[in-house]
Protein backbone atom coordinates (compact mmCIF):
# COMPACT_ATOMS: atom_id res chain seq x y z
CA UNK A 1 0.00 0.00 0.00
CA UNK A 2 1.22 3.52 -1.02
CA UNK A 3 1.31 6.64 1.23
CA UNK A 4 2.27 9.93 1.34
CA UNK A 5 4.53 11.87 3.93
CA UNK A 6 5.05 15.90 3.88
CA UNK A 7 7.93 16.86 5.68
CA UNK A 8 7.57 18.96 8.49
CA UNK A 9 8.76 22.78 8.45
CA UNK A 10 9.79 24.40 11.27
CA UNK A 11 7.91 28.03 11.17
CA UNK A 12 8.93 30.44 13.62
CA UNK A 13 12.36 28.96 15.80
CA UNK A 14 14.65 30.41 12.84
CA UNK A 15 15.77 34.44 14.33
CA UNK A 16 17.07 37.11 11.70
CA UNK A 17 20.73 37.80 10.76
CA UNK A 18 21.02 40.61 13.01
CA UNK A 19 20.48 38.24 15.79
CA UNK A 20 24.43 36.85 15.56
CA UNK A 21 27.46 38.67 16.85
CA UNK A 22 31.04 37.82 16.55
CA UNK A 23 30.38 37.18 20.79
CA UNK A 24 29.63 33.80 19.16
CA UNK A 25 32.73 32.57 17.99
CA UNK A 26 33.43 33.13 22.19
CA UNK A 27 30.81 32.26 24.44
CA UNK A 28 29.27 30.53 25.70
CA UNK A 29 31.42 27.21 24.09
CA UNK A 30 34.87 26.31 25.30
CA UNK A 31 36.74 26.59 22.15
CA UNK A 32 36.40 28.94 18.87
CA UNK A 33 34.22 27.33 15.96
CA UNK A 34 33.21 28.53 12.44
CA UNK A 35 29.91 29.47 11.99
CA UNK A 36 28.23 27.02 9.36
CA UNK A 37 25.09 28.60 8.57
CA UNK A 38 23.09 31.26 10.48
CA UNK A 39 19.53 29.90 10.77
CA UNK A 40 17.26 32.63 8.84
CA UNK A 41 13.62 32.47 8.28
CA UNK A 42 13.74 30.88 5.29
CA UNK A 43 14.31 27.12 4.33
CA UNK A 44 18.70 27.39 3.00
CA UNK A 45 19.01 24.00 0.78
CA UNK A 46 21.69 21.70 2.29
CA UNK A 47 24.93 21.63 1.10
CA UNK A 48 26.29 17.84 2.14
CA UNK A 49 25.08 15.18 3.76
CA UNK A 50 26.18 14.63 7.64
CA UNK A 51 28.02 12.01 8.91
CA UNK A 52 25.63 9.82 11.26
CA UNK A 53 27.23 7.56 13.78
CA UNK A 54 25.79 5.32 16.51
CA UNK A 55 25.30 6.69 19.25
CA UNK A 56 21.57 7.11 21.43
CA UNK A 57 18.61 5.31 19.77
CA UNK A 58 17.43 6.00 16.64
CA UNK A 59 20.00 7.61 14.50
CA UNK A 60 22.64 8.46 17.44
CA UNK A 61 24.54 11.60 16.74
CA UNK A 62 24.50 14.00 13.58
CA UNK A 63 27.87 15.50 12.47
CA UNK A 64 27.31 19.32 10.94
CA UNK A 65 27.98 20.35 7.77
CA UNK A 66 29.07 23.26 5.51
CA UNK A 67 25.62 24.55 5.10
CA UNK A 68 23.00 22.53 7.22
CA UNK A 69 20.45 25.26 8.96
CA UNK A 70 19.02 23.40 12.40
CA UNK A 71 15.55 23.14 10.80
CA UNK A 72 16.63 21.34 8.27
CA UNK A 73 17.43 18.65 10.69
CA UNK A 74 15.03 19.14 12.77
CA UNK A 75 12.79 18.15 9.41
CA UNK A 76 14.76 15.30 8.28
CA UNK A 77 15.08 13.47 11.68
CA UNK A 78 11.30 13.78 12.47
CA UNK A 79 12.03 16.27 15.59
CA UNK A 80 11.88 20.19 16.18
CA UNK A 81 14.47 22.90 16.67
CA UNK A 82 13.04 23.34 19.88
CA UNK A 83 14.18 19.66 20.90
CA UNK A 84 16.90 19.90 19.42
CA UNK A 85 18.01 22.89 21.13
CA UNK A 86 17.06 21.54 24.41
CA UNK A 87 18.72 18.45 23.71
CA UNK A 88 22.29 19.92 22.85
CA UNK A 89 21.86 22.83 25.49
CA UNK A 90 22.83 25.48 22.13
CA UNK A 91 23.11 28.64 23.20
CA UNK A 92 20.96 31.58 23.24
CA UNK A 93 17.82 29.91 21.19
CA UNK A 94 19.88 28.06 18.52
CA UNK A 95 21.01 30.64 16.64
CA UNK A 96 23.92 29.39 14.98
CA UNK A 97 25.00 25.78 14.61
CA UNK A 98 28.64 24.96 13.55
CA UNK A 99 30.69 22.70 10.80
CA UNK A 100 32.03 19.71 12.64
CA UNK A 101 30.44 20.28 15.92
CA UNK A 102 28.30 16.91 16.92
CA UNK A 103 24.33 16.96 17.48
CA UNK A 104 22.79 14.37 19.84
CA UNK A 105 19.54 13.61 17.75
CA UNK A 106 16.00 12.05 19.82
CA UNK A 107 15.08 8.41 18.45
CA UNK A 108 12.88 9.21 15.73
CA UNK A 109 14.84 8.30 12.22
CA UNK A 110 14.26 10.54 9.06
CA UNK A 111 11.03 10.55 7.60
CA UNK A 112 10.91 8.60 3.95
CA UNK A 113 8.68 8.42 1.54
CA UNK A 114 7.21 5.00 1.57
CA UNK A 115 7.75 2.55 -1.56
CA UNK A 116 5.14 3.67 -3.89
CA UNK A 117 3.69 0.06 -4.76
CA UNK A 118 3.65 -3.69 -2.89
CA UNK A 119 5.16 -4.37 -6.12
CA UNK A 120 8.61 -3.09 -5.54
CA UNK A 121 10.97 -4.52 -2.79
CA UNK A 122 14.22 -2.64 -1.76
CA UNK A 123 17.72 -3.06 -1.89
CA UNK A 124 20.57 -1.34 -0.57
CA UNK A 125 23.47 0.30 -2.48
CA UNK A 126 26.69 1.71 -1.68
CA UNK A 127 27.27 4.96 -3.35
CA UNK A 128 30.65 4.56 -5.32
CA UNK A 129 32.77 7.34 -6.52
CA UNK A 130 31.12 8.98 -9.58
CA UNK A 131 27.51 8.24 -8.98
CA UNK A 132 24.99 10.36 -8.89
CA UNK A 133 21.48 9.93 -8.21
CA UNK A 134 20.51 10.66 -11.66
CA UNK A 135 23.07 7.24 -12.47
CA UNK A 136 21.93 5.07 -9.63
CA UNK A 137 18.20 5.98 -11.28
CA UNK A 138 18.84 4.86 -14.30
CA UNK A 139 20.50 1.62 -13.80
CA UNK A 140 18.04 0.31 -11.68
CA UNK A 141 15.27 1.64 -13.89
CA UNK A 142 13.33 4.25 -12.05
CA UNK A 143 12.62 8.10 -12.00
CA UNK A 144 15.20 10.04 -10.11
CA UNK A 145 11.94 12.12 -8.52
CA UNK A 146 11.36 8.14 -6.87
CA UNK A 147 14.33 7.35 -5.77
CA UNK A 148 14.70 10.31 -3.95
CA UNK A 149 11.51 10.49 -2.02
CA UNK A 150 12.34 6.91 -1.68
CA UNK A 151 15.41 8.04 0.50
CA UNK A 152 14.11 11.49 1.82
CA UNK A 153 16.85 13.41 -0.21
CA UNK A 154 16.41 17.22 -2.18
CA UNK A 155 17.27 17.54 -5.36
CA UNK A 156 20.20 19.79 -4.09
CA UNK A 157 21.33 16.90 -1.81
CA UNK A 158 24.90 15.89 -2.36
CA UNK A 159 25.71 12.13 -2.15
CA UNK A 160 28.94 10.44 -0.63
CA UNK A 161 30.92 7.59 -1.60
CA UNK A 162 29.70 4.66 1.09
CA UNK A 163 26.57 6.18 1.79
CA UNK A 164 23.61 3.57 1.45
CA UNK A 165 21.04 4.19 -1.01
CA UNK A 166 17.73 2.28 -0.94
CA UNK A 167 16.91 1.32 -4.46
CA UNK A 168 13.30 0.13 -5.08
CA UNK A 169 13.32 -2.74 -7.46
CA UNK A 170 10.38 -4.98 -8.78
CA UNK A 171 10.09 -8.40 -6.93
CA UNK A 172 8.34 -10.89 -8.27
CA UNK A 173 5.17 -12.35 -7.08
CA UNK A 174 4.94 -15.59 -4.70
CA UNK A 175 3.39 -18.12 -6.06
CA UNK A 176 0.22 -19.18 -4.29
CA UNK A 177 0.92 -22.79 -2.42
CA UNK A 178 -2.03 -24.82 -3.61
CA UNK A 179 -3.92 -26.17 -0.29
CA UNK A 180 -3.35 -29.20 0.49
CA UNK A 181 -6.41 -31.42 -0.74
CA UNK A 182 -8.24 -33.29 2.39
CA UNK A 183 -8.03 -37.20 1.76
CA UNK A 184 -12.03 -37.19 1.48
CA UNK A 185 -12.10 -40.53 -0.35
CA UNK A 186 -12.70 -43.71 1.58
CA UNK A 187 -13.81 -47.17 0.31
CA UNK A 188 -14.28 -45.86 -3.52
CA UNK A 189 -16.56 -42.93 -1.51
CA UNK A 190 -15.94 -38.81 -1.10
CA UNK A 191 -16.87 -37.38 2.00
CA UNK A 192 -17.45 -33.55 3.11
CA UNK A 193 -14.61 -31.44 4.54
CA UNK A 194 -16.83 -31.41 7.80
CA UNK A 195 -16.87 -35.27 8.08
CA UNK A 196 -13.09 -35.37 7.35
CA UNK A 197 -12.12 -32.50 9.04
CA UNK A 198 -13.84 -34.17 12.67
CA UNK A 199 -12.08 -37.71 11.73
CA UNK A 200 -8.52 -35.34 11.95
CA UNK A 201 -9.83 -33.81 14.99
CA UNK A 202 -10.35 -37.25 16.84
CA UNK A 203 -7.17 -38.34 15.22
CA UNK A 204 -5.62 -35.71 16.75
CA UNK A 205 -7.23 -36.60 20.41
CA UNK A 206 -6.49 -40.28 20.05
CA UNK A 207 -3.02 -39.79 18.87
CA UNK A 208 -2.27 -37.63 22.49
CA UNK A 209 -3.55 -40.54 24.55
CA UNK A 210 -2.44 -43.85 26.03
CA UNK A 211 -4.56 -46.38 24.74
CA UNK A 212 -4.54 -50.45 25.45
CA UNK A 213 -2.91 -52.81 23.25
CA UNK A 214 -4.21 -55.45 20.85
CA UNK A 215 -4.44 -58.22 23.87
CA UNK A 216 -6.03 -55.84 25.71
CA UNK A 217 -8.72 -55.15 23.15
CA UNK A 218 -9.36 -58.57 22.55
CA UNK A 219 -10.59 -59.30 26.11
CA UNK A 220 -12.61 -55.99 26.04
CA UNK A 221 -15.08 -57.36 22.82
CA UNK A 222 -14.88 -61.11 24.20
CA UNK A 223 -16.38 -59.48 27.81
CA UNK A 224 -18.22 -56.92 26.55
CA UNK A 225 -19.99 -59.15 23.90
CA UNK A 226 -20.83 -61.93 26.55
CA UNK A 227 -22.54 -59.55 28.78
CA UNK A 228 -24.74 -58.25 25.61
CA UNK A 229 -25.47 -61.72 24.40
CA UNK A 230 -23.38 -61.53 21.15
CA UNK A 231 -21.21 -64.19 19.15
CA UNK A 232 -17.64 -63.00 20.23
CA UNK A 233 -16.20 -64.76 17.51
CA UNK A 234 -18.35 -62.23 15.25
CA UNK A 235 -17.41 -58.94 17.25
CA UNK A 236 -13.58 -59.96 17.27
CA UNK A 237 -14.03 -60.80 13.38
CA UNK A 238 -15.86 -57.52 12.60
CA UNK A 239 -13.52 -55.05 14.63
CA UNK A 240 -10.03 -57.02 13.10
CA UNK A 241 -11.24 -56.17 9.28
CA UNK A 242 -12.59 -52.83 10.52
CA UNK A 243 -9.07 -51.78 12.92
CA UNK A 244 -6.98 -54.66 13.38
CA UNK A 245 -8.28 -54.20 16.99
CA UNK A 246 -6.63 -50.92 17.23
CA UNK A 247 -8.23 -47.90 19.11
CA UNK A 248 -6.31 -45.44 17.65
CA UNK A 249 -7.90 -45.98 14.13
CA UNK A 250 -10.01 -43.20 12.07
CA UNK A 251 -11.25 -43.10 8.72
CA UNK A 252 -11.75 -40.60 6.57
CA UNK A 253 -15.63 -40.72 7.16
CA UNK A 254 -15.00 -40.30 10.84
CA UNK A 255 -15.60 -43.99 12.00
CA UNK A 256 -13.46 -44.14 15.30
CA UNK A 257 -11.79 -46.64 17.23
CA UNK A 258 -11.87 -50.57 17.32
CA UNK A 259 -15.05 -51.13 15.88
CA UNK A 260 -15.15 -48.19 13.55
CA UNK A 261 -18.22 -46.32 15.00
CA UNK A 262 -19.48 -43.19 13.36
CA UNK A 263 -21.36 -40.72 15.35
CA UNK A 264 -24.47 -41.48 14.41
CA UNK A 265 -23.58 -44.61 15.54
CA UNK A 266 -22.78 -43.47 18.50
CA UNK A 267 -25.99 -41.84 18.92
CA UNK A 268 -27.88 -44.82 18.29
CA UNK A 269 -26.45 -46.98 20.61
CA UNK A 270 -26.49 -44.64 23.05
CA UNK A 271 -30.14 -44.15 23.06
CA UNK A 272 -30.33 -47.83 23.40
CA UNK A 273 -27.63 -48.25 26.18
CA UNK A 274 -29.52 -45.26 28.20
CA UNK A 275 -26.09 -43.31 28.63
CA UNK A 276 -23.93 -40.96 26.25
CA UNK A 277 -21.12 -43.21 24.69
CA UNK A 278 -17.36 -41.34 24.40
CA UNK A 279 -16.33 -43.50 20.85
CA UNK A 280 -13.18 -42.27 21.69
CA UNK A 281 -12.57 -44.27 25.11
CA UNK A 282 -11.90 -47.86 24.21
CA UNK A 283 -14.69 -49.28 26.07
CA UNK A 284 -17.66 -47.52 25.18
CA UNK A 285 -16.47 -47.83 21.41
CA UNK A 286 -17.04 -51.50 22.02
CA UNK A 287 -19.73 -51.16 23.71
CA UNK A 288 -21.26 -49.30 21.15
CA UNK A 289 -20.41 -51.78 18.31
CA UNK A 290 -21.51 -55.04 19.99
CA UNK A 291 -24.59 -53.37 21.19
CA UNK A 292 -25.29 -52.47 17.13
CA UNK A 293 -24.27 -55.58 16.31
CA UNK A 294 -26.66 -57.36 19.07
CA UNK A 295 -29.46 -54.85 16.63
CA UNK A 296 -28.68 -56.26 13.21
CA UNK A 297 -28.47 -59.80 14.40
CA UNK A 298 -31.63 -59.46 15.49
CA UNK A 299 -32.91 -58.11 13.08
CA UNK A 300 -31.86 -59.90 10.12
CA UNK A 301 -29.63 -63.05 9.31
CA UNK A 302 -25.66 -63.01 9.80
CA UNK A 303 -24.96 -62.37 6.14
CA UNK A 304 -27.06 -59.16 5.91
CA UNK A 305 -26.40 -58.11 9.42
CA UNK A 306 -22.73 -58.17 8.63
CA UNK A 307 -23.52 -55.91 5.25
CA UNK A 308 -25.84 -53.46 7.50
CA UNK A 309 -22.37 -53.04 9.58
CA UNK A 310 -20.68 -51.87 6.69
CA UNK A 311 -23.56 -50.56 4.37
CA UNK A 312 -26.12 -49.85 6.96
CA UNK A 313 -29.18 -52.11 7.01
CA UNK A 314 -31.35 -49.67 5.39
CA UNK A 315 -29.15 -49.19 2.58
CA UNK A 316 -28.82 -52.95 1.97
CA UNK A 317 -32.75 -53.54 1.80
CA UNK A 318 -33.22 -50.61 -0.54
CA UNK A 319 -29.78 -51.09 -2.97
CA UNK A 320 -29.04 -54.60 -1.86
CA UNK A 321 -25.32 -55.19 -0.92
CA UNK A 322 -22.74 -53.34 -2.91
CA UNK A 323 -19.61 -54.85 -4.85
CA UNK A 324 -17.25 -53.78 -2.22
CA UNK A 325 -19.73 -54.87 0.78
CA UNK A 326 -20.05 -58.66 -0.34
CA UNK A 327 -16.25 -58.33 -0.08
CA UNK A 328 -16.52 -57.00 2.92
CA UNK A 329 -19.08 -59.65 4.39
CA UNK A 330 -16.80 -62.56 3.08
CA UNK A 331 -13.62 -61.21 4.31
CA UNK A 332 -15.49 -60.81 7.67
CA UNK A 333 -16.67 -64.45 8.13
CA UNK A 334 -13.43 -65.62 6.97
CA UNK A 335 -11.71 -64.22 9.81
CA UNK A 336 -14.48 -65.36 12.23
CA UNK A 337 -14.15 -68.75 10.84
CA UNK A 338 -9.94 -68.84 11.57
CA UNK A 339 -10.93 -67.25 15.28
CA UNK A 340 -13.00 -70.12 15.87
CA UNK A 341 -10.53 -72.68 14.84
CA UNK A 342 -8.19 -70.67 17.69
CA UNK A 343 -6.29 -67.85 15.15
CA UNK A 344 -5.33 -65.04 17.44
CA UNK A 345 -3.06 -62.50 15.92
CA UNK A 346 -2.81 -60.85 19.31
Amino acid sequence: MSSTHTQPTEPAQDVQPSAVSEQHTTAPRSRRRTVAKVLTGFAVPLIAAGLITAGSPGFGQYKVKQGDTLSHIAARYGTTVKTLVALNDLPGNGNAIYAGETLRLPGAQPKQAPRATSSRGRITYLVKSGDTIGGIARRYHVTQRYLLAVNGLQRSDRIYVGKPIQVPVPVAKPIPKKAKKKNNTFAGRIYSDTVVSAADRNRATLKTRKLPGRGQIRSMIVSTSKRYGVDPELALAISWQESGWKQRVVSPANAVGAMQVIPSTGRFTSGIVGRKLDLLNPRDNITAGVVLLDHLTSAAKLDIAIAGYYQGLGGVRRNGMYADTKQYVKSVLRIKAQLESGWNPA
